[in-house]
C-alpha cells in the first residue's frame, strides 16, 4: 500500500490532432520462458507527418508471440504483424466516424525487418515468416501502411516488450502519462476560471 500511496495518479492526456493513426512496433527476442519472444506496440492518433509526434495511447500491445522465432528480425516481423492487424480495426473505426486515413506509419527499430517489408532485403529462409511478411507487404502495397526505421531509443513500443527496473518505469512515466505537476496546474486553472464566472 505504501508503494501505491507514493505513485502519481495515472492520467492520460490527449492533444488535439488530425486523428491520423500511428503505430510504434517492437519485439524482444527470446526473453520469455520456453524460448518465446514478446511483441509490443504503442498506437496513437497524431498528425499526418513523416515522423508523427507522440500523443496519448489509444491502444498498447504487450503480448507473447505464439511460436518460437528463429531470429530477431522474425520476432520484429511477428510484432509488426500483430500491431498491423490491430491497426486495421482502428483504421476502419476512424474511417467510419469520418476521419479518412492515409497510409498508417509503423515505426520499427530493426533495419532488417524494415528492409524485408519494404523489399530492400530478400531473406533466404522465409518459411516461418512467409504469411506474416507477405500479408504486411500486401497491405503496404495497398497503401494501408508505411513502415519506417528509427533508432530504438525513439520507439515507444520498446517499453512494453522488456522487463525494466523500477527506475526505468519512473523515467518513462512522463512520456505515457501526464505528470502530476501538469495535472495540478490544469486543476488550478480550472478553479481560477470557475471563480471568474
Amino acid at each position: 500500500m505504501d508503494y501505491l500511496a507514493t505513485q502519481e495518479p495515472a492520467v492520460l492526456t490527449y492533444r488535439k490532432s488530425n486523428m491520423v493513426l500511428a503505430v510504434h512496433s517492437n519485439a524482444s527476442y527470446l526473453n520469455e520462458e520456453n524460448a518465446q519472444s514478446r511483441a509490443g506496440g504503442h498506437h496513437f492518433l497524431s498528425e499526418n507527418e513523416p515522423l508523427p509526434p507522440n500523443n496519448g495511447a489509444i491502444h498498447n500491445v504487450a503480448e507473447i508471440i505464439k511460436g518460437v522465432m528463429s531470429s530477431a528480425a522474425e520476432a520484429e516481423l511477428g510484432a509488426m504483424y500483430i500491431n498491423a492487424r490491430k491497426a486495421i480495426e482502428e483504421r476502419i473505426i476512424l474511417q467510419e466516424i469520418g476521419h479518412e486515413q492515409p497510409a498508417t506509419p509503423i515505426q520499427v527499430d530493426n533495419s532488417t525487418a524494415e528492409g524485408i517489408i519494404n523489399k530492400r532485403v530478400q531473406p533466404k529462409r522465409t518459411k516461418a515468416m512467409d504469411m506474416q511478411f507477405h500479408w504486411l507487404r500486401d497491405r503496404i502495397n495497398q497503401k494501408q501502411f508505411r513502415c519506417y526505421w528509427r533508432p530504438g531509443s525513439t520507439n515507444y513500443a520498446d517499453y512494453w516488450t522488456k522487463h525494466h527496473p523500477a527506475a526505468h518505469h519512473r523515467n518513462m512515466r512522463s512520456i505515457f502519462l501526464t505528470p502530476l505537476s501538469q495535472l495540478l496546474e490544469f486543476r488550478k486553472a480550472q478553479i481560477t476560471t470557475a471563480r471568474v464566472y
